[in-house]
């Protein structure tokens, strides 16, 4: 994904583009009226009032600004919902809902319509042939706005609830899982060691402290290949960095441009917030704290723990497939790859350690985590194994019955 796809698709989930676009669309249907009444001179059989018009833009206009208010009062309760139920950082997912933004924004654009409406009638601009074609307009309206209300109290039902939260970070992980499975290093070449960086290197050094968003592999590539030189990137997108983090080694024997250096930390997006593009480990992470949230004795929901280990065990299950054979887009550029131990300890960390005196979660987890041992990389086995070894010991201290701890070592033990 190049970093204009990538912009164009955070764009895309945003609210406020859609409601330009409706509420131009509202004013310019508004407005094909009058070119009607000026372009095509037909006789018509009835005559419309500029009452019976006005009455249903009225209705179009008043109606469309109380639902709106309404919707966003909903929205707002659904947010302080997940973030109290579940997780702030899942509230993102909802607000770029593409069903919430589609339904607001046809409800605008229909209160912008009504009201421009109402405005070029008052005007006496229209006549009966733009009467006419007003009228027709107005029904079509009315009826996407009908449909679009009987969408939004259908979505309404699970606005905001803690299940249907879960799905959507659930399938927003997937979708990040299966992205990067796809090009698993970003194009780049695998740079596993990272402690074997060439003689004559330069650091490129964070310029802010934050959040690595996006890496623009293939400007930095391009930029590579005119000064013909390689770039090893230690850190992937989800990476916290300070200003003296080196986020990427620049390797070449010639001297190097002044101007190069610069350019390649420009192509580093770093922000605030961690998002679920290029990062399937954040993904991971909500969906750990999502079940840590439902642990303490004040939720006592060890349940939907227990659904979360569920779900964690299919995403990762997806990471053991794992390819290899991947064609390498940049070669000048190296990267190093995510690590099976590191999304492990997204996944389970969280849950071993707040669900460390409930026997059913760690049951859970740790046939879980028996499964994964029998799947992927000898490294993926490894990562498995050394989570279960580490829950085992957090639950040996916590647990309070002997005979639950038995029960586990011996589903330990079975595993091995």
């Amino acid at each position: 994904m190049n970093y204009w796809r990538w912009i164009f698709e955070r764009v895309r989930r945003q609210l406020w583009w859609r409601v330009v676009a409706y509420g131009l669309a509202g004013m310019l249907t508004a407005i094909v009226a009058l070119l009607v009444e000026e372009y095509f001179l037909w006789e018509l059989p009835f005559d419309l009032s500029p009452d019976a018009v006005e009455s249903l833009l009225t209705i179009i206009a008043s109606s469309m600004l109380a639902v709106t208010t309404f919707s966003l009062g909903v929205m707002t309760s659904a947010f302080s919902a997940a973030t109290t139920n579940v997780t702030p950082r899942a509230t993102k997912l909802l607000m770029e809902d593409e069903l919430t933004n589609s339904v607001l924004s046809t409800f605008i654009g229909a209160f912008i319509f009504g009201v421009v409406g109402i405005i070029v009638l008052k005007t006496g601009s229209y006549g009966e042939r733009g009467r006419v074609v007003l009228f027709l307009i107005t029904i079509v309206v009315i009826a996407l706005v009908v449909i679009q209300l009987l969408r939004w109290i259908n979505h309404l039902i699970s606005l905001g609830r803690v299940g249907a939260t879960i799905d959507r970070v659930e399938e927003a992980t997937r979708t990040a899982l299966v992205e990067r499975l796809a090009v698993p290093y970003l194009g780049a070449r695998p740079w596993h060691d990272t402690s074997a960086v060439p003689e004559g290197t330069i650091p490129v050094h964070a310029r802010s402290i934050g959040y690595i968003q996006f890496i623009d592999v293939r400007m930095i590539s391009h930029l590579c290949e005119e000064a013909g030189c390689d770039a090893y990137l230690p850190c992937n997108p989800g990476t916290f960095v300070f200003e003296d983090t080196v986020m990427a080694w620049v390797h070449t024997p010639d001297e190097l441009p002044e101007h190069l250096l610069g350019k390649i930390a420009s192509h580093f997006v770093i922000a605030t917030n961690r998002s679920f593009e290029q990062d399937p480990r954040f993904g991971l992470a909500v969906m750990a704290e999502v079940g840590s949230r439902a642990l303490p004795p004040t939720n006592n929901d060890p349940g939907t723990a227990i659904d979360v280990i569920g779900r964690l065990t299919r995403l990762l299950a997806l990471w053991a497939e794992g390819r290899d054979d991947v064609a390498v887009d940049f070669p000048r550029l190296h990267l190093h790859p995510l690590q099976e131990a590191d999304l492990f300890e997204d996944a389970f960390m969280l849950i071993a350690r707040d669900g460390a005196e409930l026997v059913e979660v760690q049951l859970r987890l740790q046939k879980s985590l028996a499964a994964l041992q029998r799947l992927g990389s000898p490294s993926f086995r490894a990562a498995a194994a050394a989570q279960s070894v580490l829950a085992l010991e957090r639950s040996d201290q916590a647990l309070t019955c002997e005979t639950d701890r038995h029960r586990l070592r011996e589903l330990v033990a079975q595993a091995d």
